[in-house]
This record gives C-alpha cells, structure tokens and sequence, in this order.
C-alpha cells in the first residue's frame, strides 16, 4: 500500500499539470533535481529506469522523499515488464509510467492497485488501455503526433485523459497547443533540465522553470 490512492494521484496530476521525467546515475543530483522540482511546485516526479544504476538511484530517492519531501508521489518511468514493475513498486514507487502498452504490466498494477500509465500512439492503443483499466494513457512520442491527434482523440471519445511525453517545452506556446487541445497535464524531460544548468548545479533554474511552467498551464486552464 502506498502513501498516496489513486485518486489523490490523479488529482494532484490534474492540478499542477505537470510531471518531470529525470534521470541520472548519480543519487545526490538526482535528489537536488528533486528538490528543485518540488520547490518550484511540482507534486509528481517520474524518475525514469534508462540507464545505469537506475534501479539504486530510484530506492535512495523513494527513502529521501518521505522524511524531507512528504508531498511528493514518486513514480518509475520506462518500466517495460513486470519484473520492472514488481522491483519499483516494492520499493516505494507510486505510479508506474511506460513507453508502451503492456497488458501484462497493466493487469499487475491493477492488482496492486497503482495508476499506470502506458504509452499510447494509436486511438486503438488508447482503447485497449482503457479497456484493461488504465484511467490515464500517456501519449507518446508528442512531438510526432502532436496537439492535432489530442483534439482527433477526444472528439470521439472525449472521457480520455491524456498526458502526453516527448516534444513538450517549458514555453507558453508550446503549454497552450497541448492543453488548449485537451490534455490533462504534460510530462517534461530534458527540457525542463537544460544541460548548463544540469552542469553548473543551477537548483535554482531548474525551479524557475517548473515555477513558470506550472503557472502558464494554471493560466491555461482558469
């Protein structure tokens, strides 16, 4: 059992409209990103397995999170199967996100009852993760199909809610185009960790950005 149900996942998803998805192999930089993240407003962080050390890293992330970030819900990104899954849940994730959609993966969260969020390219892909109970889909690559796939998703079935990953920018443009065409909230990568900033230890940029993403996605949406 997790700190956070489901429905206090989703919510604060839809409130602040914003998930990071960081990785890094080195588990103090990776809880500064954290921290940053969750001063500039962030409430849920993706920490994702795409690299080495990534399975240690997320256990040193989720024994940070409680006693100095107790707000936070920590999920794990690209998990592929359900050994995965198994492994992050057991060790304190609340959410599981994917790249695609594994049936597999799906049935053992609902079984634990933990969201998960699979990625999606296709209305069908998006209809079958439905069906085998995923209240979220994540739709992805973004920068491929684009604000213009959101709008074609939801005319015909318009109970969807979407995050979408990949292509997405901490600009108002950029914010606009997706959540004007209905998502429920973004998930930011590299762009939200500039590479300067990534180098120069610049905590405080990084919050910047989160601040005024945060704020353009509740302009958005009032």
């Amino acid at each position: 059992m997790g700190r956070f149900s489901k429905d206090q996942i989703f919510s604060a998803m839809a409130r602040t409209g914003l998930v990071p998805v960081f990785y890094h192999p080195d588990a103090e930089t990776a809880k500064a990103v954290l921290k940053a993240c969750f001063d500039g407003g962030v409430r849920l962080f993706e920490f994702a397995d795409r690299g080495p050390g990534a399975k240690e890293v997320f256990k040193a992330l989720a024994q940070y999170v409680p006693a100095n970030l107790p707000e936070m819900i920590l999920g794990a990104g690209t998990v592929m199967d359900c050994a995965a899954a198994e492994f992050f849940l057991d060790n304190g994730a609340e959410f599981i996100v994917s790249p695609c959609f594994n049936p597999d993966v799906a049935a053992f969260c609902n079984g634990k009852g933990v969201p998960y969020m699979p990625g999606c390219g296709t209305v069908t892909e998006v209809w079958n993760a439905q069906q085998a109970g995923c209240e979220v889909c994540k739709l992805f690559p973004g920068d491929v199909l684009g604000p213009a796939f959101v709008k074609s998703l939801l005319a015909p079935m318009p109970w969807s809610k979407v995050m979408v990953t990949g292509g997405v920018k901490p600009d108002r443009e950029n914010l606009e185009g997706w959540f004007k065409a209905g998502v429920m909230c973004v998930g930011m990568g590299g762009n939200l960790f500039p590479k300067d900033a990534m180098a120069a230890g610049d905590w405080a940029h990084i919050t910047a950005l989160c601040q005024e993403s945060i704020g353009i996605i509740s302009g958005i949406k009032r």
